[in-house]
């Protein structure tokens, strides 16, 4: 159940209820009111029917999600897939660098674009990329990429198969589903420290029996049940971390949501690059660039960082580098 934008303005084998429910459109135009409300002195100037325009514009373009609260962008499935996609374009050179971040650099990233995102949905991402290893520990941004797609688009459903999990590695019985509590996020790093008691895992066949129980009357999104199945089918046994990290690396998942390409493709944007380009050579020659730093009113540009070394790596030296000062003030005070 990936549910994505239908390209189609109508489908005729949709009723009127079945479209508006499909697309969100009552949820987008009551967000355009508000909005409008609440910014009407500087939307009104440019004229209401200019102003819908340029909304719908925007939500069908993927980019109305930026800069916006978090109960926004992961309040539809088009929203989701829009924020995945703009994390991807905004910060692809990361990956085209090569640079390793931490966890908490990756949430710095994420408030850049949404300013009070939790550090707890990035932190669940991070553990499907290091599973058993530190929190503290670097990750390519194609590793957490794609491991954060599956956490935030899918993140009801792995709440609900985390407590499913749970209790079949305890041994009960898997003939109820459990639906999960509001206390369910808090469960998956306990997931993670019985896996480590119990690496054996469960049994596959019996916890897609569960999960396909469970798909059946989930209203939140979900994998493909065929790609549930194709995943559980490779092993006899399997663990909570080990099942999601084969949905991050399923191409067919990543297709149905749409968001990202393929990780051969993640890194080749030319259209970006292009951007790029064009904006270095007009940095290259605009008159300020070879401005001396005798020159009053201008000062010399920062030194651009190799970009072989990480950007933890370089924070690290700045923040030394900031303590060195403030001792050699204070000795001279």
């Amino acid at each position: 159940m990936c549910t994505k934008m239908n390209p189609d303005r109508f489908n005729p084998t949709l009723s009127v209820d079945e479209y508006l429910a499909e697309t969100n459109v009552l949820f987008y135009l009551n967000d355009a009111v508000t909005q409008l409300l609440e910014h009407k002195e500087e939307y009104t100037q440019f004229g209401i029917v200019r102003y819908f325009a340029e909304y719908f514009s925007s939500v069908k373009n993927g980019n109305h999600v930026l800069f916006r609260e978090f109960g926004y962008i992961k309040a539809t499935a088009h929203n989701r897939a829009s924020f995945i996609r703009v994390l991807w374009r905004c910060f692809r050179q990361i990956g085209k660098n090569g640079d390793l971040l931490a966890m908490l650099e990756y949430s710095s990233l994420l408030q850049l674009l949404c300013p009070d995102f939790p550090v707890e949905m990035v932190q669940h991402a991070a553990r499907i990329v290091l599973m058993d290893d530190a929190m503290d520990c670097l990750m390519s941004f194609s590793d957490f990429l794609f491991s954060f797609q599956i956490q935030f688009y899918f993140e009801e459903f792995l709440e609900s198969i985390a407590v499913i999990y749970q209790d079949l590695l305890s041994g009960k019985s898997p003939n109820t589903v459990i639906v999960p509590t509001s206390t369910s996020v808090e469960q998956l790093p306990q997931v993670a420290t019985e896996e480590t008691e119990a690496q054996e895992g469960v049994d596959s066949s019996v916890f897609l029996e569960c999960i396909e129980v469970l798909c059946e009357r989930f209203k939140h999104n979900h994998p493909s049940t065929s790609a549930i199945r194709e995943v559980l089918e490779l092993t006899q046994r399997v663990t909570f971390y080990g099942f999601v990290m084969a949905l991050v690396r399923h191409e067919g998942i990543n297709q149905d949501i749409g968001a990202l390409p393929n990780k051969s493709e993640l890194l080749i944007d030319p259209e970006m690059d292009q951007e790029v380009e064009k904006l270095i050579a007009q940095i290259a020659i605009s008159p300020t660039s070879n401005s001396s730093s005798s020159v009053p009113g201008h000062k010399e540009p920062p030194r651009k960082a190799s970009p072989r070394k990480s950007l933890h790596h370089r924070k690290r030296i700045e923040m030394e580098s900031d303590g060195s000062t403030e001792e050699t003030d204070s000795s001279e005070n």
